[in-house]
């Protein structure tokens, strides 16, 4: 089989590393990739425009059909977004993926509060404005702490938890007067504030089965403590405690349920990975943060950790409409430590040299997902010819990995406790190093609190 990956990020290291461990996959492809994937085995990256929505997707349409490709796993939320599932579906590509339409659950924050109100999903209170005046009266009207969030696509940094109403105002201000999302800040969402302890909550679906996933926990911010700006996620740990038997049979019947019913319902049926953000309060009851139309990072790489199905042969009985109830995992906790750039997540240095990182094989409890990585000389990865189905690969072996984002690596261990797990991950992140890397020492607390 042949695998292609969109992405370059570490859930797309990890969903390459999975793709790869089976033994019925002869290559995996990974577009565009980074250092990481480029070293792994049976991975090769590619060059190929995952943005293209003036031709519909035909660079990995193209690719696809010309170099007869198994399986398309997509990795991040903007090609979902712009209707690459929808485009692989209309030339007989088989994409794994959710349709724009279905997309709109992340694309659009106001999109998902109105189909969660609309299908008595439980979430938090809110409103939705453009003028930033009447945003900033809705705020002195509701008091703080206060969430605003920018409506569109904002790489997992839209959202600002305001302490005070004047964070809240600059926060505003900066989405709607100052532009500092792009497009995807013209409107906010502005959500009461939520109690409880964050869980993840990541599902495959196929449009009427659901496969629950290994839950999880991230870690949003950027200081130890939970202090901090929000960032894309500083590290997560599989399993997540907070997730009872009990609390997981109300998430299936009160959220992802719902979302499949609904969408049924709209003649829209959602297929691939579906994230759910939730807040899990003091009596055990969730309520939606967010939902995302894609595998979580870096909660993907604690949870890949843990995987012992293959991912591909449940990729395949997903796009067969016959996915399993269950998958099978290693008992072991995982914890994921993200090392990330300076400035992050504000700004990001690239072209630091990076050492102390570990070879790929060098411990098997270990593994160093790369995100934010490239190398020192320009990387041709593949010089593809699509019409004579030629690929020319190149070694990367020789070249320094230098960053080349905000967050670089991450480093993920199993092990018998989440403490020791943590300390593990701990251990090599602290053999990494180049200007200006930073990551929080307490990822996992919560959980290693209740293991106490």
């Amino acid at each position: 089989m042949k695998v292609l990956v969109i992405g370059a990020g570490g859930r797309e290291h990890a969903l390459a590393w999975q793709c790869a461990k089976d033994n019925n996959v002869e290559t995996v492809y990974v577009a565009p990739g980074n250092a990481g994937t480029a070293l792994e085995p049976k991975c090769q990256n590619i060059v190929l425009d995952n943005k293209d929505t003036d031709n519909e997707h035909s660079a990995v349409i193209e690719f696809c059909q010309y170099n007869d490709i198994d399986i398309v796993i997509v990795g991040p939320e903007a090609p979902l977004v712009t209707g690459i599932i929808d485009a692989c579906r209309k030339a007989g590509v088989q994409a794994w993926g959710p349709t724009a339409y279905c997309a709109q659950l992340e694309g659009s924050k106001t999109f998902a509060k109105e189909f969660m109100q609309n299908n008595n999903i439980p979430t938090a209170a809110y409103q939705g404005f453009t003028d930033a005046a009447s945003a900033k009266a809705y705020v002195d009207k509701q008091g703080a702490p206060i969430v605003i969030k920018a409506d569109g696509l904002a790489a997992g940094k839209g959202v600002i938890v305001a302490e005070t109403t004047e964070q809240a105002h600059a926060a505003i201000d900066d989405m709607l007067a100052d532009n500092k999302f792009g497009d995807a800040g013209s409107r906010v969402v502005i959500e009461q504030f939520l109690q409880g302890e964050e869980a993840s909550f990541i599902c495959m679906i196929d449009g009427d089965n659901i496969l629950p996933m290994a839950t999880s926990q991230d870690h949003k911010r950027a200081f130890e403590g939970d202090t901090g700006p929000n960032t894309g996620g500083m590290g997560a740990y599989s399993p997540a405690p907070v997730v009872t038997d009990e609390v997981h049979n109300k998430v299936m019947t009160q959220v992802i349920q719902p979302v499949v019913d609904a969408m049924n319902a709209a003649g829209h049926p959602y297929t691939g990975f579906l994230y759910a953000g939730l807040m899990i309060d003091d009596a055990g009851d969730p309520y939606v943060i967010e939902f995302n139309c894609r595998f979580g990072d870096p909660e993907t790489q604690p949870i890949l950790m843990r995987l012992q199905s293959s991912i591909v042969d449940l990729v395949t009985a997903g796009l067969a409409g016959q996915l399993p109830k269950e998958a099978n995992w290693d008992e072991r906790p995982a914890l994921g430590i993200v090392i990330a750039s300076k400035g992050y997540p504000e700004t990001s240095s690239k072209g630091d040299v990076i050492s102390g990182l570990p070879e790929l094989d060098d411990q098997q409890s270990v593994k160093v997902f790369h995100a934010g990585t490239d190398f020192t000389k320009e990387v041709e990865n593949l010089d593809i010819n699509i019409n004579t189905q030629s690929a020319n690969a190149q070694n990367d072996s020789d070249k320094e990995i230098v960053t080349n984002g905000g967050r670089v690596v991450c480093v993920t261990a199993l092990a018998d406790s989440i403490l020791n797990a943590q300390q593990a991950a701990l251990s090599v992140a602290g053999a990494i190093s180049f200007e200006g890397a930073h990551y929080r020492r307490d990822i996992g607390y919560q959980a290693i609190a209740r293991e106490d």
